[in-house]
């Protein structure tokens, strides 16, 4: 584990960026400005063009960095994102950890370390952002629905009622509702749960949202007033659609016209198809009884659509490559028992085969084989990040300035997450956040 952790280490320093909180010292210096009794949107970070641009619900939750210097809030960040990280990819290993027979947290430790080294979740750390930790609080509405699911078996009768109700996954959908009243982009998860027809959830996530919203309001309403009147619509706050980092759908189709500004009309009808074809195989990855690529799908969907998604947002490519792997163990593990199959049928006189066909020589070999070539390949491209090394920035130099290599380079996450939305596997049954008729016989059919 100590070696996996020194090779991300490493593989920061040689694949990263100089890493110096610049996110954080932004917050950092409005909340102080805020705390010392000036407008918060008023804000402009020395030598930048630069100022607050989440909700006022997200400055409050800021506001007590405000008495610590700007890199004990920046190490405290990062701590507090690690750690989330852990948990969460504690959750997302355990049923594929405990069904394999793997120690968990040997495993979690390993691939806690191999994700701080990939870009989205170094350039969250490095420049001090938020987005590990909303990541976790969706995440922890899929653990609640989970244990929903399973009716609180998690719990015992001894336990308080605190405990009971933590069990009992009454609570999912209030991280959903957090995350949107902090940054809006997780608003898409509730219109998931709108389409998926999980009310209780979907009422909760919009309800947590609201009261949030609404209780900010009357603590602040200045600041309420300013962010939703104004700063909400000044996308011209947060930087170019050109610009390299940003590796949305808007990004994409700036650079490709060479252009600072993106061409609406053809994004918002790409957006449009992207936005039905994420939340359409979402909704029949659930039904399939797969919650977490359901999520996973959702999360890349609004990563794409989004007008600006910085590399340090793609935080859903950690799941998409946990469920590429996992499938393609599945994969393999089923034709390891087929090929048993038949070969017990061979050796008591049946048919060759199973229903008489004998599988192929390299069966089970290469079975699940483009699965595990592409959850390592979508690691690869993640930790090495080509983008960096034809990042141009319009009107000094043209995007297409090293050709169309470069130009796919400078392009190259945001043509995975859009692959990724159109072709992301599903494994039936794997994960279901919900029990029915449909799925047990599914279950009882896989046993057979």
């Amino acid at each position: 584990m100590a070696a996996v952790a020194y090779a991300a280490w490493l593989a920061i320093g040689a694949f990263g960026r100089p890493y110096n909180f610049f996110d954080m010292k932004i917050y950092h210096g409005a909340v102080v400005w805020w705390a010392s009794g000036h407008e918060l949107y008023e804000f402009i970070a020395p030598t930048t063009t630069l100022g607050f641009t989440y909700p006022p619900f997200a400055a409050l939750m800021m506001l007590p960095m405000a008495r610590l210097p700007v890199g004990a809030a920046g190490w405290i960040n990062a701590a507090g994102s690690i750690a989330a990280l852990a948990l969460v990819l504690a959750a997302l290993l355990r049923p594929i950890v405990d069904r394999l027979g793997w120690p968990l947290w040997f495993t979690v430790g390993i691939a806690t370390s191999m994700s701080v080294a990939i870009e989205p979740v170094r350039e969250t750390l490095g420049y001090g952002q938020v987005n590990v930790l909303l990541f976790g609080l969706i995440m922890a509405d899929l653990i609640g629905l989970r244990w929903r699911s399973r009716r609180g078996t998690h719990g015992r009768p001894t336990d308080g009622p605190f405990v009971r109700f933590l069990y009992s996954g009454a609570w999912a959908g209030m991280g959903i509702g957090l995350a949107t009243a902090v940054k809006l982009t997780p608003a898409l998860f509730i219109v998931y749960l709108l389409i998926t027809r999980q009310w209780r959830t979907a009422t909760t996530a919009v309800g947590t949202t609201i009261g949030v919203t609404l209780g900010t309001l009357a603590l602040v309403g200045t600041e309420s007033r300013a962010y939703f009147g104004g700063v909400l619509w000044q996308t011209e706050r947060v930087g170019a659609a050109d610009m390299t980092p940003n590796q949305s759908l808007a990004g994409l189709l700036a650079r490709l016209y060479d252009s600072i500004e993106t061409p609406g009309l053809l994004w918002l009808s790409f957006a449009v198809l992207i936005l039905a074809v994420g939340l359409s195989r979402a909704a029949t990855a659930r039904a399939d009884g797969d919650e977490l690529t359901a999520f996973t799908l959702v999360g890349l969907t609004a990563n794409v659509i989004s007008p600006i998604s910085w590399t340090h947002h793609l935080v859903w490519v950690i799941p998409a490559i946990v469920v590429l792997a996992d499938a393609a163990v599945r994969r393999r593990e089923a034709s390891r028992g087929l090929a048993a199959r038949a070969g017990q049928a061979s050796s008591y006189g049946g048919p060759p085969g199973v229903n008489g066909l004998r599988p192929p020589i390299w069966y089970p070999t290469l079975t699940g084989l483009r699965h595990a070539v592409a959850a390592v390949g979508l690691y690869l491209l993640f930790l090495v990040s080509p983008i960096w090394p034809y990042e141009h920035q319009l009107p000094e130099v043209s995007h297409y300035q090293d050709g169309l290599f470069g130009a796919l380079m400078e392009n190259s996450l945001a043509l995975a997450l859009i692959v990724l939305v159109a072709a992301l596997p599903w494994r039936p049954g794997a994960e279901p956040a919900f029990y029915t008729d449909r799925l047990s016989r599914a279950t009882t059919t896989a046993r057979r």
